[in-house]
């Protein structure tokens, strides 16, 4: 099994540069699969159903999210339908919409799970007893299982990654908007990066207008963050997994900017 995983996408620019690369770059790697982060797609915050169109029609099989999920209010319409459109998986139970779901393509299955971090970040369950408790019954189904861990910290990233090596076949972390370069495959055939980074404009910080953050951090007065103009950027890694027995074989960076 090949797939692509693709960091946040960012505001417009991050939704056209996906729109134009990203059949390119799965024909690449001949994928089969394609999960994208969208939490930040519609605006720079949150998602709506027409950027989740524009994004599965960009070549996406499920697009994830985090803790901007609930930030645009016509997601409620849409979230228990679309089901391909995946929040926190350890939200609270009565929150709309799922945490994970199994795909299907020529008789080979992917699991796709979204969980949220809890370090710096707004309020969930624990995603060690989530991901424990719903393990079970994905397992009975398919043995390839992709993990979104949308969280602040590295450690923690790094943790969940180490605590199911073996048993999940790769933990891909998301939210910093900045891509590491620790992609690595774990003593247990786990594929694990600290985050995958972001899609969307690349000359501003972390996407959004770099003067406006700049006179955020110098003045100490609040602002409304908007999109950075001018070149973008393309971030994500590419992973094959052995559908026989769930390991990840390979992991690799994706990393494009625009010329």
């Amino acid at each position: 099994m090949r797939l692509v995983f693709i960091g946040d996408v960012c505001y417009k620019p991050g939704r056209k540069f996906l729109t134009e690369r990203l059949k390119d770059i799965l024909n690449k790697y001949e994928a089969g699969f394609c999960v994208v982060n969208g939490e930040n797609a519609a605006g720079g915050k949150g998602i709506n159903l027409a950027v989740a169109k524009e994004i599965f029609e960009a070549g996406a099989d499920v697009i994830t999210t985090g803790n901007h999920i609930w930030a645009k209010k016509e997601v409620f319409n849409f979230i228990e339908s679309e089901k391909r459109v995946l929040r926190p998986l350890n939200y609270h139970k009565n929150n709309p919409g799922r945490g994970h779901i199994i795909i299907s393509k020529d008789d080979v299955k992917l699991a796709v799970v979204n969980l949220s971090g809890r370090v710096f970040m707004e309020h969930c369950n624990c995603p060690f007893e989530a991901m424990e408790e719903v393990l079970p019954e994905i397992k009975k189904e398919t043995k390839a299982v992709l993990v979104d861990f949308h969280a602040e910290a590295t450690s923690e990233k790094a943790a969940f990654a180490w605590n199911f090596d073996g048993r999940v076949s790769a933990v891909t972390g998301t939210h910093t908007h900045v891509q590491t370069a620790d992609e690595r495959i774990l003593s247990f055939g786990t594929g694990f990066i600290s985050d995958a980074g972001m899609t969307g404009p690349f000359e501003g910080i972390i996407g959004a207008d770099r003067e406006t953050i700049i006179n955020k951090f110098t003045t100490g007065i609040p602002a409304y963050f908007t999109q950075q103009t001018g070149r973008r950027q393309l971030n994500g890694v590419f992973m094959e997994i052995d559908e026989t027995n769930g390991k990840c074989t390979r992991i690799e960076r994706i990393y494009e900017i625009e010329d």
